[in-house]
């Protein structure tokens, strides 16, 4: 079987294209880790948050998640952490992981403070919230719209 060799310079130029979308793709895509400073926060449940994750203050990358452990005394959740390091955070900053969406993935969003402390690199924050599943959600309301019941008089 013979070979066209204008089919083989056709397919080079194909796979060279691809190459230049996937770069092109990349480079735009801001997948990146953010190289900063290091912070961390104590949760008692993540709720799916892997490493890589974003860390954002109203909905703007500022940070990435670099790693998660357990604390061996308290049995919390540690989230390790970068932030850029342009970004000076108060240190009454509350950090709440939060999800992207119905089927989106989970992200640590921050909320500013107002103090005027600086986080130093290294830092912890102080104040968090847990992660609220949907599960969680709807129990509550089912909890709250159960006691509403009892509560006023009848068995």
């Amino acid at each position: 079987m013979k070979r066209n060799p204008i089919e083989t310079v056709l397919g080079a130029v194909v796979l060279v294209i691809a190459a230049m979308f996937m770069a092109f793709a990349y480079s735009t895509a801001d997948i990146g880790a953010v190289t900063g400073y290091p912070v961390s926060a104590k949760f008692l449940k993540v709720g799916g948050l892997e490493m890589g994750s974003d860390v954002r203050i109203s909905g703007i990358r500022v940070g990435t998640v670099t790693g998660q452990r357990l604390d061996p005394a308290t049995f919390e959740a540690t989230v390790d952490m970068s932030i850029a390091s342009d970004v000076k955070l108060p240190t009454d900053t509350e950090a709440v992981i939060v999800s992207d969406g119905l089927l989106g993935g989970k992200y640590v969003n921050l909320v500013p403070g107002q103090a005027s402390d600086r986080v130093a690199s290294g830092g912890t924050l102080a104040k968090t919230r847990d992660f609220q599943s949907l599960e969680d959600l709807v129990g509550e309301i089912i909890f709250l719209a159960t006691n509403k019941d009892d509560s006023s008089g009848t068995n």
